[in-house]
Order: structure tokens, then C-alpha cells, then sequence
């Protein structure tokens, strides 16, 4: 089902939180988030999660390891970027300073924010993937 009114939608949910930074652990939650990206898409929507641009621009910048100073540089700002060519954020999953940080900043923009996929439009009635 497609929708006239598209969105660009940031994924917003845990990447560190509760992880103690185990890659296995980060890596699932990015799993939880990309599990959004698909209804969202056969909804008529662009889904993005700020770590498809995050992860690679770490490596290309040198980051050794999660929490260091150039992930500090880069892992927030970028999302905090990305929003500003979103129309709403899909807050999902746990507990996340981060994941509550981009909420947070597209509340003040007045962008939408949806807490289920069910609440965005063309989403009605589906299931949360996970």
C-alpha cells in the first residue's frame, strides 16, 4: 500500500544502549531498526536510520573504537543532519539517550513523531516487526 502524502522518516532506537559496546549486541539493534525500514517502504515512505551514514563515514575518519572522540564528532551530529530532510521520526525499541535526542530535536522542529508503525500513515493495522 503506497501513500500520497511520502515521508522521510528517521528510525530512531537503541545502537549502544545496553550493548556495554559488544559489536555482536550494536549490530542487533541496528537489525531491530532496519526491521521498520521495509513496511515503511511498501507503505510509499523513505525510511532512514542515522547509522547508514554514520558507520561508514567512522571508519573513513579513523574512529577506533565506539565512544571515541571522532565518534563523538560524528555519530549524533550526522543524524542531527539527517533530520533536517526528514518529515517525522519512528521512535522504536528500548531505552536510548540518543534514540530520545533526535525525538527530542524533531519535536522543536515540529516534524511528526510516531512511537508505533501502526500511528504512520499507510502503516495502519500492520504489526510491529519485531
Amino acid at each position: 500500500m503506497t501513500t500520497s502524502n511520502n515521508l522521510m522518516i528517521l528510525i530512531a532506537g537503541p545502537y549502544r544502549s545496553g550493548t556495554g559496546d559488544d559489536p555482536a549486541k550494536m549490530a542487533q539493534n541496528i537489525h531491530v531498526m532496519e526491521a521498520y525500514a521495509l513496511p515503511l517502504y511498501q507503505a510509499g515512505h523513505i525510511p532512514v536510520l542515522g547509522e547508514w551514514f554514520a558507520i561508514p563515514l567512522l571508519a573513513l575518519a579513523g574512529s577506533q573504537r565506539v565512544g571515541d572522540d571522532i565518534f563523538k564528532a560524528i555519530f549524533h551530529p550526522i543524524a542531527e543532519r539527517l533530520l533536517e530532510h526528514c518529515n517525522a521520526v519512528l521512535r522504536v525499541g528500548g531505552p536510548s539517550q540518543g534514540a530520545d535526542l533526535m525525538v527530542n530535536i524533531a519535536r522543536q522542529r515540529g516534524l511528526q513523531v510516531f512511537q508505533q508503525l501502526s500511528e504512520v500513515p499507510g502503516c495502519e493495522g500492520m504489526p510491529e516487526p519485531v
